[in-house]
């Protein structure tokens, strides 16, 4: 299998509120970056959404180490309660419905297919790679919001 390092990161201006997403993906000293932007969401929901869209860009199956700045993502695989989710029919510890199922079942698909180890990196520091995924979601935020301004679609 391919090694591919990836970078992911989500943002929010406002929480919820709009988001974007960024992901840098490596392979053999070549990088490719990813986008994006939803009109109302959470922050936790960018960071899943990140990481789904960067292995969805995948053409085949890969080991990936996949860097985030999210405890919620890294933490869920880490501290199993990915595993305690599924075992209590997708609620939590206090028995209430798991918030962003729906993300979480996709990246689980997506982990049939890599082979994914996830790292912990510490946001807004000196990353190099972090930070233009952090500047990438930013930049989908500010980029659509711009557009919908321009195109007389603001509130």
């Amino acid at each position: 299998m391919k090694l591919v390092t990836v970078y992911t990161d989500g943002a929010c201006s406002g929480n919820p509120g709009p988001g974007g997403y960024g992901a840098v993906l490596m392979y053999r000293g070549k990088a490719r970056e990813l986008s994006g932007f939803e009109p109302n969401t959470t922050n936790n929901r960018m960071e899943l959404t990140a990481a789904i869209k960067a292995l969805k860009a995948l053409r085949e199956p890969c080991k990936v180490e996949l860097y985030t700045d999210s405890a919620y993502l890294c933490n869920a695989f880490a501290k199993k309660w990915i595993e305690n989710w599924q075992s209590n029919g997708w609620r939590t510890s206090g028995k209430t419905p798991v918030l962003n199922q729906d993300l979480w079942i996709e990246l689980l698909q997506l982990l049939e297919v890599h082979e994914v180890s996830f790292f912990k990196v510490k946001g807004h520091e000196d990353n190099e790679h972090n930070n233009r995924c952090d500047y990438l979601a930013r930049q989908a935020i500010h980029t659509a919001l711009e557009a919908k301004v321009l195109n007389g679609n603001s509130k």
